[in-house]
Order: structure tokens, then sequence, then C-alpha cells
């Protein structure tokens, strides 16, 4: 099954990407989290999305969730990924694939609790329009 989703996250990032090659910049998306946008494109009522996201050591993606569904690839460093409920329900080192559904339902938070730079290519699959992410409050974990 990883085989499988790390194939298809590596043709979907080739294809965004040849489809469209935008200007990078840098985005905040956090306390000292970065992004940079790779390429976008929208196809009818979907805005497909390639961001490169940067999480310093001990930083945080803040708590949170997507209207579309995200497919990241871990370049650098090591992911640890929370739901609402606390619990770890991953940690991704690098090479590793990364699927996070849509809908308030999903709130998570991705940490780097290493002591590199966690660097992420993120595919964002959106109604057209929507943010990258819809901030949520902490569910009551005793993190950020």
């Amino acid at each position: 099954m990883r085989t499988l989703l790390r194939t298809v996250m590596t043709g979907a990032v080739a294809l965004t990407t040849a489809l469209v090659c935008g200007t990078a910049h840098a985005t905040p998306a956090g306390p000292g989290v970065t992004a940079r946008l790779l390429a976008e494109r929208t196809v009818g009522n979907t805005d497909y999305v390639l961001r490169e996201i940067t999480v310093p050591p001990g930083q945080a993606t803040g708590w949170h969730y997507h209207d579309g569904p995200l497919y990241g690839f871990v370049k650098q460093g090591t992911l640890s990924h929370f739901d609402s409920g606390c619990a770890s329900d991953g940690v991704y080192p690098a090479g590793s694939t990364i699927q996070e559904p849509a809908g308030a339902g999903n709130v998570h938070i991705g940490r780097n609790l290493g002591d590199t730079p966690l660097v992420l290519d993120v595919l964002y699959v959106l109604p057209h329009g929507s943010p990258f992410s819809e901030d949520a409050p902490n569910p009551g974990c005793p993190f950020e």
C-alpha cells in the first residue's frame, strides 16, 4: 500500500509540476513555519496546489483541517502527526508519504520533534477558492 501511495504521490507531484510552474514565494503558515508555492492549477471546480512546507525543529503546523484531501511527501526530517484525540496517528521519516482526508472531522497537527528542519512537498486538492487549511482550536492536548 505504501508503494502504491508513493507511486501515486510521485506521479501527482510530477504531473502538477509539469502542468504548471509558478513563481515560488514564501508564505507564512504559522509561527516559524514557512511555505513556498511550487505550482498551482485549477481544473473545473478543483484547485491543485503544490507547496513546499518547512517546519523548524521544535515547531508545529498548528491545529487545522483541510477542505479537500492532501497528499504529502517527506523530503527531509521526520513528521510526527497527531489527531484530535491527542494520539499519534503516524511518524513519517524522510521518503515517507502521508494522506490527510478532508473535513472538519479530521482535525490534526503536524510536529517536528527532531533536531533538523522538516521539509514536506504537499499537494492540495481543494474545492476552488478554498484556503490551504482551516484553523481549529487545540482539542485539549497538552501540546501545541
